[in-house]
């Protein structure tokens, strides 16, 4: 206070407090970002702030060649921007179909109280812009791969692909429902529930690479056994599941590896769902 000539009334350091607080906001957000100073122009003697950790949920089966491809490139994607990040890898190891929804829920209670949001991300999806926004997504749910941006699908309430929240987020989603085994709808079921949990989605702003913004990798085989409809799914994978997620997946970790992938690291979970087949009998191949 010796600093400042005369008196000062309670108001002005008031002012002056929350000009200092508004500023520490703003120096941790720039020095988490990749617009912010690059580690060369950092000031000596000021650390850089410890930006929060991202935990990139992969669910997975099958598709190593994809798998070989995205881990080193997502890697040095996330370390250029400066997005301190551990990937997982949700191999689902059992003989259920494919359930992306539940391996995401597994990836979410298995990450550990050491990463503070997720990103739920396709094998076969990456990023080509670095301007992509991967940053701790304060405000709410955000849609990397927003339906202008990806190559396939294009309708609005589209929420799949590469999608960013807050833990806190997830859980107040109760995550994303467990009855959607085979492929497809599952996200469309999980913005629903964003709705109802009085979340708004945000998508990126100023990214004019339209449809080139991604590289699809495409796997040649055709897995009829998650694309097709048995017994009731048809009907039911357009209803809203009020009870299950977070609260009710079952599941057991059959082992839990800490690899190198061309010298990109990452944490392969070896999965195991188990299903209740008089409430979903669609999960086998029957």
């Amino acid at each position: 206070l010796r600093l400042f000539p005369g008196r000062l009334s309670a108001f002005p350091l008031f002012l002056l407090a929350l000009l200092l607080g508004f500023a520490s906001l703003l120096w941790l957000q720039l020095s988490c970002s990749a617009e912010g100073p690059s580690p060369g122009g950092q000031l000596r003697g000021v650390p850089r702030q410890p930006c929060p950790p991202l935990a990139l949920l992969v669910p997975f089966r099958e598709r190593f060649e994809e798998l070989l491809a995205f881990v080193p490139y997502m890697h040095r994607f996330l370390s250029k921007k400066r997005i301190r990040h551990r990937i997982f890898i949700l191999n689902q190891v059992d003989h259920f179909r494919f359930n992306r929804a539940s391996l995401i829920n597994v990836g979410f209670l298995e990450s550990g109280n050491d990463t503070d949001y997720i990103a739920m991300h396709d094998v076969d999806l990456l990023p080509l812009n670095e301007h992509l926004d991967y940053s701790f997504p304060e405000a709410g749910p955000f849609h990397v791969a927003s339906p202008e941006l990806h190559p396939l699908y294009h309708y609005k309430t589209y929420v799949g692909g590469i999608l960013l929240l807050t833990k806190q987020h997830y859980e107040l989603c109760n995550g994303m429902s467990n009855r959607f085994w085979g492929w497809g709808r599952e996200d469309d079921e999980f913005y629903r529930r964003i709705k109802g949990a009085g979340l708004q989605v945000r998508r990126p702003s100023g990214i004019t690479t339209g449809y080139e913004t991604f590289q699809h990798l495409h796997d040649p085989a055709w897995r009829k056994r998650d694309q097709k409809r048995i017994a009731a799914q048809k009907q039911e994978q357009f209803k809203v599941d009020r009870e299950g997620g977070l609260n009710n997946v079952r599941y057991r970790i059959e082992s839990r590896t800490d690899l190198s992938v061309a010298g990109a690291p990452c944490t392969v979970l070896n999965v195991l769902l188990d299903c209740d087949t008089n409430e979903t009998p669609w999960c086998t191949f029957g």
